[in-house]
């Protein structure tokens, strides 16, 4: 089992509300929309995470 980290706000969810938040860990990265925790969160690869975190970075996302 690898460790989690506390989930945070994304810097990029300034909107209103509309916020997404992240927890990373060893593996990856897991996310969840702020406004319906309960509907579960979607998880990324390490590899597939960073591939994300570039193109943002990038400004092509």
């Amino acid at each position: 089992m690898h460790e989690m980290h506390e989930w945070r706000t994304s810097s990029y969810s300034q909107n209103g509300g509309q916020c997404v938040e992240v927890r990373d860990h060893a593996a990856g990265a897991d996310v969840r929309d702020t406004q319906n925790r309960r509907a579960g969160h979607l998880s990324f690869s390490a590899s597939e995470w960073r591939a994300f975190l570039d193109e943002v970075r990038s400004g092509r996302l």
